[in-house]
C-alpha cells in the first residue's frame, strides 16, 4: 500500500497520470511551445528547441535511410553533448530503442553491448570510435555492426570560444580534436554533419506507451550486464514526477553533468527538462571551476550531482567568486552527502541538499527526501506511485516498523523484466497482495516517519564515488589476463571516493614475475576507468568453501578489519 507519509509535499500530488503519448512528442510539444528558447548550452553555443526537433527530425530520418526499424536497438556511446541528446530523441523518432552504454568502456566490455542487443547501428564521438570499432572488428561477422555514425565535439561549439565559456585548457586537446573516421570492414562508416543534413522525410511515429524505449544496463552478482526493458511509459512518469517533485518549470536552468547514459541524467534531467521545456547547460564531464562559473554565468536553477562534485566545488580555491544563490534545487544519490557538507550548504545558502534513491530498473528515483523536509544520509521517502516495503529477504514476510530487511518496490516506473533473461527476471520480482514487487537486493529500514535508510546490501556491489562497481564482471574480465589464475574483487576504505576496487590475485606458476602495477595497467587498458582495482594484493590462495566457492566475505572482512586499524 502506498504509505501515507506526513512529511508528504502538500504541493505534490500523489499519483501522477502520465500522458498516453510517445515520448517524441515531449520534444515536440516544447519545441511548439518555445521554438526560439534554449534548449540546449554547449560551451557557449546555444541551440533552441526548435534546432533540436529538425535536427532529430533529421537524424531520425537518416537512420531509417540506413534501415533502421520499429524496435531495432541503436547504440548511443558518447560523453554529455549536446549531440547525445539529438541522438536520443532521433532514435525515439525512428520508433527505435536506446541503448546508452558508458563512455568509459573498453572493447573487451563494449562487444556485449553490440552482441547482447543485437545492434547493428551504433553512434558514438570520434574519441570513442577506435574503441568501438576494435570491439566490432573482434566479433563475428553476424554479430557485427553494420553502420557507425561518428561525430565531433566541435560539431556542436566554436572551437575558437574563449572566456567564461571556453573549456578547461586541460579538456582543450580532447575536444578541440577531429579525429578521422575509422576504416571498418564490412561497416558503413557516417559522418554526423552528413546524418543531421538529411533531407527524407522521419516515418511515421507508431509507438505506444507499452512499446520499448530504453534499454540501459545493469550489472549483477554473477554474469555479463543485463539490458533493463523500459518502455515509453515507465520513463514517461518519471520525467513527469521528478518536475513535480523538484519544482520543475519551463524557466528552470539545470547543470548537465551526471552522465545521460546513466538512468538519472537521462530521465530526471534529459527527459523532465525537455518535457516541461527547460533549459540545460551541459558539461562533457567533472571540473569544479567550470561547473562554479556555469552555475553563476546561467544562473542555474536545478542542479542534479553526486555528492563528491559539490565537495570537490566548495573545496574549490575560487569558491568564493562563484554565485550559486540562483539554486532552487539540489540533490542526488549515489552515495550519501557527508553532513557537514550538507549543513555548509544549509547555513550559506539555505539550500537542503535533497537525497534519493533508486536503481536503474526503477527509472531513476524510486524514493527522494521530501525538499520542504528532508532528512540527512537518508534515501528518503516512497516516491509518487511507489509501493515500497521492507520484507525478510528469506521468509518474505513484511518487516515491523524500525527492523531492516529488503527493500521492495511497485510502481509504474518499474522496468518491465531483464532483456533476453526470463529466469533474471522472474527471480527479481515477488508478487505480494496481487502485485509484483521488485526486490532491490538492498538492505534497509523504515523509520517512524516512514523515511527509508539503507544498511545494507544482499547483492555484492562496490560503490566508488556513486558508480556501482560490480565484482563479478570485473572479475570476468580480469580472468582474460594471461598472469591470471584466480582473482577476487572486493572493496576498500577510501577517504574521497568511499570505497575503491581492491583485487586480491593468484597468479599462475609462470608468470611470478608479475608485478602489481603490470595488473593495474593492464586493467586500465581494457575496462572502465571506475571499475578498475586501484590496490592489487598477490597470495598464493583464496580461500574456498567446501563445495569450491571463492569465500569473497571473508576477503572483504578481512580488508574491513584492516582499514579500520588504520
Amino acid at each position: 500500500m502506498l504509505i501515507k507519509n506526513k512529511f508528504w509535499p502538500k504541493r505534490v500530488p500523489r499519483t501522477v497520470t502520465p500522458p498516453e503519448t510517445p515520448l517524441w512528442d515531449n520534444l515536440a510539444i516544447s519545441a511548439k511551445r518555445y521554438p526560439s528558447k534554449a534548449a540546449l548550452v554547449f560551451f557557449g553555443t546555444t541551440i533552441t528547441y526548435a534546432e533540436l526537433l529538425q535536427k532529430a527530425e533529421r537524424l531520425a530520418a537518416y537512420l531509417c535511410r540506413l534501415g533502421v526499424k520499429k524496435g531495432d536497438r541503436v547504440v548511443l556511446n558518447m560523453q554529455n553533448c549536446p549531440q547525445l541528446i539529438v541522438a536520443h530523441w532521433a532514435i525515439l523518432r525512428a520508433n527505435a530503442v536506446v541503448v546508452p552504454v558508458n563512455p568509459m568502456n573498453r572493447a573487451e566490455e563494449l562487444k556485449h553491448y553490440i552482441t547482447d542487443p543485437d545492434a547493428k547501428v551504433a553512434i558514438t564521438t570520434g574519441d570513442l570510435a577506435a574503441e568501438l570499432a576494435l570491439a566490432n572488428h573482434a566479433l563475428a561477422p553476424d554479430l557485427r555492426l553494420n553502420h557507425l555514425i561518428v561525430t565531433q565535439f566541435t560539431d556542436a561549439f566554436d572551437a575558437s570560444v574563449d572566456g567564461e565559456d571556453a573549456p578547461p585548457a586541460a579538456w582543450r586537446d580532447w575536444l578541440l580534436t577531429r579525429h578521422p573516421l575509422p576504416s571498418l570492414d564490412g561497416v558503413a562508416v557516417h559522418g554526423w554533419c552528413e546524418a543531421v543534413a538529411c533531407q527524407d522525410n522521419p516515418p511515421e511515429l507508431t509507438v505506444k506507451p507499452a512499446d520499448l524505449a530504453i534499454l540501459p544496463y545493469t550489472s549483477g552478482t554473477t554474469g555479463l550486464p543485463k539490458g533493463c526493458m523500459h518502455t515509453q511509459a515507465s520513463i514517461m512518469h518519471n520525467a513527469i514526477a521528478a518536475n513535480l517533485w523538484g519544482n520543475g518549470s519551463a524557466e528552470g536552468v539545470s547543470l548537465v553533468v551526471v552522465p545521460m547514459f546513466h538512468i538519472t541524467g537521462m530521465v530526471s534531467v534529459m527527459h523532465s527538462a525537455i518535457y516541461i521545456g527547460a533549459t540545460l547547460i551541459l558539461m562533457p564531464r567533472w571540473d569544479r571551476d567550470l561547473a562554479g562559473r556555469l552555475i553563476s554565468r546561467y544562473q542555474v536553477t536545478h542542479w542534479t550531482n553526486i555528492p563528491t562534485m559539490v565537495i570537490d566545488l566548495m573545496g574549490s580555491p575560487n569558491f568564493e567568486k562563484y554565485d550559486l544563490n540562483s539554486l532552487v534545487h539540489i540533490g542526488g544519490g549515489g552515495a550519501a552527502m557527508p553532513q557537514a557538507v550538507a549543513q555548509r550548504l544549509f547555513d550559506q545558502f539555505g539550500l537542503s541538499y535533497v537525497e534519493g534513491y533508486g536503481l536503474t530498473e526503477t527509472a531513476a528515483p524510486s524514493h527522494s527526501n521530501p525538499p520542504d523536509a528532508p532528512k540527512q544520509q537518508c534515501l528518503g521517502i516512497a516516491f509518487m506511485g511507489v509501493d515500497a516495503r521492507v520484507i525478510d529477504p528469506e521468509s518474505l514476510v513484511e518487516m515491523p516498523q524500525g527492523e531492516a530487511g529488503e527493500i521492495i518496490m511497485h510502481g509504474p516506473q518499474i522496468f518491465s523484466g531483464y532483456w533476453k533473461r526470463p529466469d533474471a527476471t522472474t527471480a527479481a520480482f515477488i508478487d505480494i497482495e496481487g502485485k509484483s514487487f521488485f526486490r532491490s537486493g538492498d538492505l534497509g529500514r523504515i523509520d517512524e516517519d516512514g523515511y527509508f535508510f539503507l544498511t545494507d546490501r544482499l547483492k555484492r556491489m562496490i560503490n566508488a564515488s556513486g558508480f556501482k562497481v560490480w565484482p563479478a564482471e570485473v572479475e570476468a574480465l580480469m580472468f582474460r589476463h594471461p598472469a591470471i589464475q584466480e582473482a577476487c574483487i572486493i572493496s576498500t576504505q577510501d577517504a574521497y571516493r568511499g570505497e575503491s576496487v581492491k583485487a586480491v590475485v593468484v597468479l599462475r606458476a609462470t608468470h611470478k614475475a608479475t608485478t602489481e602495477q603490470d595488473i593495474i595497467d593492464w586493467c586500465r587498458d581494457n575496462m572502465a576507468v571506475y571499475k578498475m582495482p586501484r590496490l592489487v594484493q598477490f597470495v598464493d590462495a583464496l580461500p574456498k568453501s567446501g563445495s569450491g566457492k571463492v569465500m569473497w566475505r571473508l576477503l572483504q572482512e578481512a580488508e574491513k578489519v584492516a582499514g579500520d586499524k588504520i
